[in-house]
């Protein structure tokens, strides 16, 4: 399989490739210095610099099982990570952005981040809790205690927070298949944002607040696999104004974590060849 790492420009609707390789890589995150993404490979981190790209290792110590969830923190200062190396399934852990020894925060597995609020202070994440094991939406103050703010409706996953902290988009299956639902940041007023056919994912506010990007799966989808024809669209924050902007073959690993550049100009993702 190609791996091709791409940004999208919003005002000349045209993609440019940064990076094409072999090894399988995926969801970009853009720094907020606008001048490196951080991708995920072969269960290790790396970075590529735009004005010099190249896969350039970052040190996570002994995280050495990273899946694709990951990011950066809106200062720069920090990297969240999700990694199975304990061998009890996937747990957070934060280390500086420059590399080095992982923290873990998560208090149980498996949890896999997904957002961080744009104060810094606040991370959105998936996990399963209890006997059932069901997969919800989960936020967790830094130094703070994690909730727990859906209830085993369905499979939800995918949180992120809007630009100005006060909403968290994801993605849920409870009424039949994925579609993109939203809710106050403390999980109340919890509504779906639009009705569609295709099998909806990962929504990605824009940090200006003007956009919401996603990932469409075809009607039928199971889950979020990889290598299906797929479609990345775009929508306003209350999911009107719906458009398909591009569609390759895709899913798993081609967005599944904040992928926005700081100034909303544009965005990174990963799309695939057989």
């Amino acid at each position: 399989m190609r791996c091709f790492l791409e940004i999208y420009d919003l005002a000349s609707e045209t993609s440019r490739v940064v990076l094409q390789t072999d090894r399988h890589i995926e969801a970009p995150n853009w720094d907020p210095s606008g001048e490196t993404l951080l991708i995920n490979a072969e269960g290790r981190l790396f970075r590529v610099a735009l004005d010099a790209p190249a896969l350039a290792p970052v040190e996570t110590g002994v995280a050495v099982k990273l899946n694709n969830d990951h990011g950066i923190s809106p200062d720069g200062s920090q990297i969240v990570i999700s990694s199975h190396h304990e061998g009890q399934g996937s747990q957070i852990y934060l280390l500086p952005a420059k590399g080095g020894d992982p923290i873990r925060i998560s208090p149980e597995a498996p949890s896999w981040w997904h957002g961080w609020s744009a104060d810094g202070k606040v991370l959105a994440y998936v996990a399963a809790r209890g006997e059932k094991k069901v997969i919800d939406v989960y936020t967790l103050p830094l130094g703070g205690v994690e909730s727990r703010l859906t209830m085993g409706e369905g499979h939800c996953d995918g949180p992120d927070f809007s630009a100005d902290g006060r909403q968290i988009y994801y993605n849920c299956d409870r009424d039949g298949h994925a579609q993109i639902w939203v809710m106050a940041a403390d999980g109340t007023g919890q509504r779906k944002l639009f009705a569609d056919d295709y099998v909806n994912w990962f929504p990605h506010p824009s940090p200006d607040g003007q956009h919401l990007l996603y990932l469409a799966y075809p009607p039928g989808t199971l889950g979020h696999p990889a290598n299906l024809p797929v479609a990345l669209c775009l929508c306003d924050l209350r999911g009107e104004n719906r458009r398909r902007i591009l569609e390759f073959i895709g899913g798993q690993g081609t967005m599944n974590v904040p992928n926005w550049a700081p100034d909303s100009s544009a965005f990174a993702y990963v799309r695939y060849e057989p």
